[in-house]
C-alpha cells in the first residue's frame, strides 16, 4: 500500500481510498480529497511537515499523519 506521504515531490498520483474514521476522513473529504481525483504533490517542508500538493486546481498543505491516510497509485 502506498500513501500519499510516499508520493515524491513533482509526482502525481491518484487517490484509490481514505482510510480513517468519523471527523477526520470527513475533513479531509471536504478539502476535495476524494476517490479518483489527482494529486500532484509540490512540495515538502524542510523537515518534511507539511506537504504542499496541488488538488481540483487549489493548493493544499496537508500534515504527515494525513498524507498516511490518504492511499494512492500513480
Amino acid at each position: 500500500m502506498k500513501t500519499l506521504r510516499d508520493v515524491r515531490i513533482g509526482e502525481t498520483c491518484k487517490v484509490v481510498r481514505l482510510h480513517g474514521e468519523g471527523a477526520v476522513k470527513r475533513r479531509i473529504m471536504d478539502m476535495g480529497i476524494t476517490r479518483n481525483v489527482e494529486i500532484y504533490v509540490r512540495k515538502v517542508a524542510p523537515l518534511g511537515d507539511p506537504i504542499e500538493v496541488n488538488v481540483r486546481g487549489y493548493e493544499l498543505s496537508l500534515r504527515k499523519a494525513d498524507a498516511d491516510m490518504i492511499e494512492v497509485e500513480e
